[in-house]
Order: C-alpha cells, then sequence, then structure tokens
C-alpha cells in the first residue's frame, strides 16, 4: 500500500488515437508537436531581418527542407546514441532490436548529435552559415524537449527516484510500490519551459548576428538543467551509477547522463568564446579590383 502522500499516477491511455489496427501514441505526437511548433517558431524568426545583420538568413523554403533533415538526424542519432551510450551489450547480442524503435529506446544526446550533423550537411548544400543554423535550432529545441518529456510522463517512462517523503511524490505503474519523483516533469519545465524563456531572451539580445553565440548558451543551458534534473531521476537500470551508489560529494553516483552533459559544457563554453571573438562569423569573400585585376594580366 503506497504512503498516504502519494500521488497515484493517472490513468492515461498511451495510445492518443486509435483507427482500426492503426494506432498513434502520444509520444509519437509529441515528436510531431515539437518539429511542427519549432518549424512554425523558425519560419518566424527568419522573416526578420534585424535578428541577422549581416549574416545570411535561411529563405523560407529552406526552412521546410531543413526540417526533414533535422528529423531524420534527431531519429537517426537518437537510436544510435541509445544503442551506443547506455544498452551495447544487449543490441550486440540481439542486433535485429536496434531497428526496434518502436520499442523504446532514445538518447537526447545521440539524437543532438545527429541534429547537428543534419544541420552542418543542410548548411553546407545550401552555403549557408552553420553556426547560425544551428543557433536557429537551439532557440526552437527546448519546444520539443518539453512535449518529449510530458510525452515521458504519460508513458510512466523515466520515472524519478524514490521520494516516500516528498508531498507530489508519484507512484508509477511499473516503478515498483514506492512514490517516486516525477522527474520527467521537472525536466519539462527545465529542460522546456525555462530553457525555452532563456533562449527567447538571448534570441532577442544577441540575434543571430554572431553564429555560435546563441547556440553555445542552449548547449550550456541544457547540460546544467539535465545535470540538477539527474538528482532527481532513477538511472538507467542496465547501467545503474556509474561510481557509487548515490549523488553525494563522498559516495559518487555519477550518472550517464551527467557524463555526457559535461563535453556539452565544455563545447558551448569554447564555441561562445569563439562567436564573441568573431571567430565563427562567415567570411566574406574579397573582390579583385580592376587595377588588381590590370596588374594580374600584364
Amino acid at each position: 500500500m503506497p504512503p498516504l502522500l502519494a500521488l497515484p499516477f493517472p490513468a492515461i491511455n498511451p495510445v492518443a488515437i486509435a483507427i482500426g489496427p492503426i494506432a498513434i501514441k502520444w509520444y509519437a505526437l509529441a515528436y510531431i508537436a515539437g518539429l511542427v511548433g519549432g518549424w512554425f517558431y523558425a519560419k518566424r524568426l527568419v522573416a526578420a531581418p534585424s535578428l541577422w545583420g549581416a549574416v545570411r538568413r535561411p529563405a523560407a523554403a529552406d526552412i521546410d527542407d531543413l526540417i526533414v533533415w533535422v528529423a531524420l538526424g534527431v531519429v537517426l542519432g537518437g537510436r544510435i546514441g541509445y544503442v551506443l551510450f547506455y544498452n551495447l551489450g544487449a543490441y550486440l547480442a540481439h542486433p535485429s532490436e536496434i531497428l526496434a524503435i518502436w520499442r523504446g529506446g532514445m538518447s537526447f544526446h545521440g539524437g543532438f548529435l545527429g541534429a547537428v550533423l543534419a544541420l552542418v550537411l543542410f548548411a553546407r548544400a545550401r552555403s549557408l552559415s552553420a553556426f547560425a543554423l544551428l543557433d536557429l535550432a537551439a532557440v526552437v529545441v527546448p519546444i520539443g524537449l518539453f512535449f518529449g518529456r510530458i510525452a515521458n510522463f504519460v508513458n510512466g517512462e523515466l520515472w524519478g527516484r524514490p521520494a516516500p517523503d516528498f508531498p507530489y511524490a508519484v507512484v508509477f505503474p511499473n516503478g515498483g510500490p514506492l512514490p517516486r519523483h516525477p522527474s520527467q516533469l521537472y525536466e519539462a519545465a527545465a529542460e522546456g519551459l525555462l530553457l525555452f524563456l532563456v533562449m527567447a531572451v538571448a534570441v532577442r539580445r544577441f540575434g543571430f548576428r554572431r553564429p555560435g553565440l546563441v547556440g553555445g548558451i542552449f548547449v550550456i543551458g541544457y547540460a546544467l538543467a539535465r545535470t540538477a534534473c539527474e538528482f532527481f531521476r532513477e538511472p538507467d537500470a542496465q547501467l545503474g551509477f556509474l561510481f557509487g551508489t548515490e549523488v553525494s560529494a563522498l559516495n559518487g553516483g555519477i550518472t550517464m547522463g551527467m557524463v555526457l552533459c559535461v563535453p556539452m559544457l565544455i563545447i558551448g563554453i569554447v564555441v561562445i568564446a569563439l562567436a564573441l571573438k568573431g571567430v565563427t562569423a562567415p567570411r566574406a569573400k574579397l573582390e579583385q579590383r580592376p587595377a588588381d585585376a590590370e596588374a594580374h594580366s600584364a
């Protein structure tokens, strides 16, 4: 019997829409909502010339194509990242399970790397600034993070650590009898709502005139928000704590999520420094003057 302070898990069907044998889950709708919301917001941002300065803006049609590239990068990167970072041994023993995405198993850090690769390749194909596109993506990504974490809560997955004395703890259907932190909602608030507000302020203050600056702010913000939420989130069962048995200064308790945030934090700091020095600014092509042309032809 759960403690009196525990809240019952809301009985939400993970299937949002079912038409005959076709079932659409809330998790799929969360991905769609994140992509559509990001697409709409991105189109509004590229329509504001004052945010871009001398940096070349993507056209509206570019954003329409970019969303497809990013969607593929997120899905492929998220799955590959989960396989490599979280459960490599199991997938090596059963390689056919790697393709079974419908059974769950996605890594944000892997999806992040996949999206970055897609953005860089798209920028090269369209002769755009890769750093400016990364900045644009950074402003809209929290929308997807918010809906994704809400979907995690609806699915009753990625729950928090035991919190028997916390008045708003939840007993999850597959999380055992103990009430737990609803860490998915903490992440929705920190990585989604709070980071969205931070990025909205950053883009209004700096725009995309210094490519890499806004993206660096996002990377640092996410690393800090995710690390803070990891103190309440139950580690993946197949990994547990990497160093120690609990999160404390003496006993360690570092999780894989925390470890993967360290390089993000370092990269964010480096990119911001480079952006402030102007290293990431696109270089204008030097036009040959007529006098120089005549000298070379003489």
